[in-house]
């Protein structure tokens, strides 16, 4: 029975399949035996889209692999992609690792030295308009004044936190700064890593002079780092200064070379950062 029921199902098949192949030939064979041109566009109708179906299923499996094969490349691509991807983010995050670890250190070691290294809360950014150098004394104006805040004492620092004057004079949209290689300047440091302090006073050139008083035996050395100190009230601790060239003379910021300053607004009465 079972095999009666499976010999009805695949003789409908049998036939079509056996219909398929013969009509592109009976097509073949009206086109060359008898080119009736009516008979044709009629078989046609039939044929072309039987004979589309036919290749249809016969190329299927070669397109399915042609599929499966393009499919498996763009994933190796892919996977290539994401491994060079991780690389970079690998490197990257080993980047900012080091990153965090040389800020971490450089923050631990300017707290240990008492620099100053970041900005403080409130800083005002200032363009130098006009200086004026003659007689041992430089001053420069700067375009803001009492309506920004800025008050006779507060320090005068470049764009990277050294410092590069004190403001002795006000008016309401301009001030006047006494650079630190002015002869009336006069101001006290310390040096960077110990608890020696002295004062540096200006002289007219681009070299001011230092002299120690807090250890008669320290021994200046090229190189030492210098920062101000707050013994004499006019200035908050840790502001860079600049550093030793010999035993009496400091290297400073070239007041010459400013365009650009950020007057550090502080309590000058408390000598304390606002």
């Amino acid at each position: 029975m079972k095999q009666t029921k499976l010999s009805s199902r695949l003789y409908p098949i049998i036939r079509a399949a056996a219909a398929s192949a013969v009509l592109p030939v009976l097509f073949i064979y009206v086109m060359i035996a008898k080119p009736d041109y009516a008979i044709m566009n009629a078989l046609s109708h039939v044929v072309v889209p039987v004979a589309q179906t036919v290749g249809n299923i016969v190329t299927w499996p070669i397109r399915a692999v042609g599929a499966a094969i393009e499919n498996i490349t763009e994933i190796s691509a892919i996977r290539a992609e994401n491994e060079e991807l991780r690389t970079r983010l690998d490197q990257a995050l080993a980047n900012k690792h080091a990153c965090d670890i040389a800020i971490a250190e450089n923050k631990k070691l300017n707290r240990e030295l008492g620099i100053i290294s970041s900005q403080p809360r409130d800083i005002v950014i200032a363009d130098i308009i006009h200086d004026n150098s003659a007689l041992g004394h430089n001053t420069y104006i700067i375009n803001r004044g009492v309506r920004d805040g800025i008050e006779v004492g507060m320090a005068v620092a470049s764009t990277d936190m050294v410092l590069a004057g004190i403001v002795i004079d006000t008016a309401p949209n301009f001030a006047r700064v006494r650079a630190l290689t002015d002869s009336d300047t006069n101001i006290a440091v310390r040096v960077v890593g110990s608890e020696v302090y002295g004062f540096m006073k200006g002289n007219g050139s681009a070299r001011p002079t230092i002299g120690f008083f807090s250890d008669p035996e320290f021994q200046p050395t090229s190189g030492l780092k210098l920062v101000s100190s707050n013994i004499s009230g006019v200035l908050p601790a840790g502001l860079v200064i600049g550093e030793l060239i010999d035993e009496a003379d400091v290297k400073i910021l070239d007041p010459m070379k400013l365009s650009r300053v950020m007057v550090l607004k502080f309590d000058t009465h408390k000598n304390e950062y606002k």
